[in-house]
């Protein structure tokens, strides 16, 4: 699984990583702190890199989804998409496809399960400041023609270190390098290069530690530098 997300990347940052414009900038909020269930507006980059960084909402509306009540139901089970089973699933297929997108952040977050508490976790790779994680995105045609552009992050078994961490579901997300960004995006891949891609990243490509309490504070300001910084928990054992 993969719900929680640090994106605090600023738009001249996002452009130079990825060498498009940011579309509608304006309405785009750099943040430590995105959750799915709180359907954020994401920066995402598709094949069509001359359309630019696009702002989309994660959580997946099919293009066949038939009313609003609908589309809402689909929204909140779509977060993610697991890698095994999205070549088949209705909602997915399609976008799987010829809609992959890729989904820029700085790192992401899970919990651990010791002692009876849930332990977070702030996961990054080692080699790049910004990194992207593997989508891929649908648009729906809302009442009066307004059109949603959606998203889903693909989810892949846990490495030996994500094992560790994510001790009970044993997911992560599915990370693209940035030496494999067109082959992601490219609309002439095929299904065993797909496939590959979507093999879980090395232990060793990536860096981890816990994190404060204040990630969990629903009260709390969580867009702060705070969220990121190295916690100690007294029941933790020695991971690494």
């Amino acid at each position: 699984m993969c719900f929680t997300v640090n994106v605090n990347i600023v738009r001249e940052e996002l452009e130079e990583r990825y060498g498009s414009e940011l579309i509608d900038h304006d309405s785009y909020r750099p943040s430590y702190y995105y959750h799915a269930y709180s359907l954020p507006l994401m920066p995402v980059v598709c094949s069509d890199r001359s359309a630019g960084i696009r702002l989309f909402r994660w959580g997946l509306v099919p293009s066949w989804a038939a009313d609003e009540q609908e589309a809402k139901e689909i929204m909140l089970k779509t977060f993610n998409a697991r890698s095994e089973t999205i070549s088949s699933k209705p909602a997915f297929r399609e976008s799987f496809a010829s809609r992959r997108c890729l989904v820029p952040v700085r790192g992401f977050f899970e919990w651990q399960h010791l002692g009876g508490r849930k332990i977070p976790w702030y996961v990054t790779l080692r080699d790049e400041d910004i990194f992207s994680l593997a989508g891929i995105w649908d648009s729906w045609v809302m009442q009066g023609g307004i059109v949603l552009n959606t998203f889903s992050v693909v989810t892949t078994r846990a490495n030996e270190l994500m094992e560790e961490i994510h001790n009970t579901k044993k997911r992560m997300p599915v990370i693209i390098p940035a030496g494999a960004d067109e082959a992601w995006l490219s609309e002439g891949a095929n299904a065993n290069d797909l496939s590959l891609l979507m093999e879980p990243a090395g232990s060793d490509m990536l860096a981890a530690h816990t994190v404060s309490p204040l990630i969990t504070n629903i009260r709390a300001d969580r867009n702060r530098p705070e969220l990121i910084m190295p916690y100690a928990y007294p029941v933790q054992g020695t991971l690494f």
